[in-house]
């Protein structure tokens, strides 16, 4: 599928943990690299814990602040670009729907310079389905949206792309290819209690940084390159195995 390479780009990360937090380097660095305007913004509302320090990617001195704060100010100050950040949960489809809402840039210095509306990227770094649940009924409602879901365990994950175009689904969302996502009842963050926010599915750095790989390598193809044909990544790092889904490719008709 093809996108474009000119209009204005906004990216909306929900998660900064394990794996939404090695995202973020590297895609600071890949919008900083772009040719046009450029927004990113961090939505989370957990603080950084001494057990996040194994696989996460923070330091002893982030301990006890906002995970989203450490990442959009650590990075978004060496990168020169505007600090934006999200330091809560975002659990409702209306502050969802307000944070995914394109907003217009005037492409030059002149009055007749070109007015462009932004693309608007989702990913979805996050650890329950719920949230999965709420960005599966937003991206279904969005005239146009690109929606890459993340998710992963010990040793192997997948990374699905849905891309809304035109009122029309292109590629098909987490929910879609995984239903099981949308028929699990668990919790929001902010639902959990202290024990059960205690307890996590393990997951390892390895895994979480195979899986923010492949998020970072859809984002470029689709920002620098113009074209992703990928849907759906799976990957076990046992066995160093990566494994893309692509969409099947048009047959040319004869001339």
């Amino acid at each position: 599928m093809k996108f474009s390479r000119e209009r204005p780009v906004k990216v909306v990360m929900l998660g900064a943990g394990g794996t939404g937090g090695h995202i973020a380097p590297h895609l600071y660095r890949l919008l900083y690299a772009l040719e046009r305007p450029v927004r990113f913004i961090i939505c989370d509302g957990d603080v950084v814990e001494q057990k996040n320090l194994v696989r996460q990617n923070f330091i002893p001195a982030d301990l006890g602040e906002n995970k989203a704060k450490v990442l959009a100010e650590r990075y978004s100050s060496v990168f020169g670009t505007e600090t934006e950040y999200v330091p809560t949960f975002v659990e409702s489809e209306e502050k969802l729907k307000e944070l995914l809402t394109p907003q217009t840039w005037r492409m030059g210095a002149y009055r007749d310079s070109p007015i462009l509306k932004e693309m608007v990227i989702l990913i979805g770094a996050v650890d329950n389905n719920r949230s999965r649940q709420l960005c599966h009924r937003v991206f279904y409602e969005a005239e146009e949206l690109v929606y890459i879901d993340s998710g992963n365990g010990e040793h192997t994950g997948q990374i699905v792309c849905g891309v809304r175009s035109g009122g029309r689904t292109m590629y098909r969302p987490i929910g879609a290819v995984y239903p099981d996502v949308l028929k699990e009842m668990d919790k929001f963050p902010t639902e959990l209690s202290c024990a059960e926010a205690s307890v996590s599915a393990p997951q390892s750095i390895a895994a979480n940084i195979t899986a923010a790989t492949a998020v970072v390598d859809l984002v470029y193809n689709i920002l620098a390159l113009g074209e992703s044909r990928v849907r759906q990544v799976t990957f076990a790092t046992t066995s160093v195995n990566v494994r893309p889904t692509l969409a099947k490719q048009r047959r040319k008709r004869a001339a």
